[in-house]
């Protein structure tokens, strides 16, 4: 039998069987003598088929095939997880959510990580960087969803996983729908400071909602819990705070940030178009749909032959 690696990174990112599940996985196993599935691996390193393979080891007799894939890092064998669990047909919004969202930070980290951090800045590229815009965009296009949900859905990620470390077992009521908490509140779990998380991750259990959108009353709430409500309050009202910040400035804007920021939509836009032509050739091979892209970049030759005239809207 290959003595296989289960990596807790890669195995947590898949969602888990119930115990129920697990069973009936095992009992047909068991009733066809085989796993009739491969196990798929990188580097020796399981992808798919941890459950596969902890029954295999609990029946040696069993035959299986080992299928191996080739990744340049882990981040592209994360986002080749994430995609390949995005195929299932049963998964909650939640885990569809979570998913999406692990999968634009593997991708991030595999196309050179973020532009602004440290990190990025300090490791020599040997490859240009992938935008996040153009990550985000790859990703809504597979997923059918948009750059906007691809974002929040990272943030939701992160917040699923630092409420989880924050409190073991919750990551599980969230993704199933045990608890439905609002993105919102889930994000700015990761956004806190470490100290903090323990009781904002607890107050994601009260902060559930009913599916019409108003918050779910707790059963037993009396005049006697008046602590409890005032702690909860201000939970909510920490969650709050961290939201705004989410979407607030970090400095004030100045004609050099703003030249900053016109910089780094036209590399975005440019590095965009570079994707979908090489991801749909015919734009630029037919005829007629190149004249079409030519249409309509002409606008931005005006756009710049009006700026060198004195600009008017």
């Amino acid at each position: 039998m290959d003595r296989l690696i289960i990596d807790p990174e890669f195995r947590d990112k898949i969602p888990p069987l119930t115990e129920d599940e697990f069973s009936l996985l095992e009992e047909n196993i068991l009733s066809d003598g085989a796993v009739f599935s491969p196990l798929i691996v990188w580097d020796g390193t399981i992808l798919d088929g941890h459950n596969r393979y902890e029954i295999i080891q609990k029946h040696p007799e069993l035959t299986y095939a080992v299928h191996k894939l080739t990744f340049a890092n882990r981040y592209e064998a994360l986002s080749w997880i994430c995609k390949n669990q995005l195929g299932r047909r049963n998964l909650t919004p939640q885990q569809k959510k979570y998913l999406i969202g692990q999968r634009y930070e593997a991708e991030k980290m595999a196309n050179g990580g973020d532009r602004k951090s440290e990190q990025a800045k300090s490791v020599v590229q040997i490859e240009p960087l992938i935008s996040p815009h153009v990550t985000r965009a790859h990703i809504a296009n597979d997923t059918n969803t948009s750059e906007s949900y691809v974002m929040r859905a990272g943030w939701y990620a992160q917040g699923v996983d630092a409420a989880e470390e924050a409190l073991p077992g919750i990551k599980q009521e969230i993704l199933t729908g045990a608890i439905k908490p609002t993105e919102t509140a889930v994000a700015a779990v990761a956004k806190a400071e470490p100290e903090e998380r323990p009781q904002l991750a607890a107050a994601l259990r009260e902060s559930d909602t009913k599916p019409g959108g108003g918050r779910k009353k707790p059963a037993a709430e009396t005049q006697y819990h008046t602590p409890k409500v005032s702690t909860r309050k201000a939970d909510m009202e920490k969650i709050a705070e961290i939201s705004a910040e989410m979407e607030r400035p970090k400095a004030p804007a100045t004609e050099e940030s703003m030249l900053r920021s016109i910089e780094g939509e036209v590399v975005s836009f440019t590095e965009l178009c570079d994707h979908f032509f090489r991801e749909y050739p015919r734009l630029l091979s037919d005829d007629g749909y190149k004249q079409e892209v030519i249409r309509i970049m002409q606008t931005l030759k005006q756009y710049i032959l009006n700026i060198e005239g004195g600009y008017t809207e």
